[in-house]
């Protein structure tokens, strides 16, 4: 038993080298990680504009401001249903307090 876990750590010790050192430049680079997928710089479509250079076109304003003008759009339309169907701004009369002595 003892035996058997003696030759497991060796040999997982002599594969930790191998991979910790590699001997020539192609095993270096075939250990270095690639980015893969995560091209920032490419672009799809058009570019996106801010929401003040083109506002009658918001399908290519950037994102985060059509989220924030669909968003204050939407308060406004939710306020202004609230204030309507409330009745609106409503004056109150003030009653004079009678105080007694």
């Amino acid at each position: 038993m003892a035996s058997s876990i003696a030759s497991m750590a060796a040999r997982r010790a002599a594969a930790f080298n191998r991979i910790a050192s590699p001997s020539s430049a192609s095993q270096a680079a075939s250990l270095v990680q690639r980015r893969g997928l995560a091209g920032a710089a490419d672009h799809h479509g058009p570019p996106k504009v801010n929401f003040w250079q083109d506002p009658m076109s918001p399908s290519i304003w950037k994102e985060e401001h059509f989220v924030l003008i669909s968003l204050s759009g939407w308060g406004l339309v939710f306020y202004g249903g609230y204030k309507f169907f409330t009745g609106g701004k409503k004056n109150k009369e003030e009653t004079p307090v009678q105080t007694s002595h």
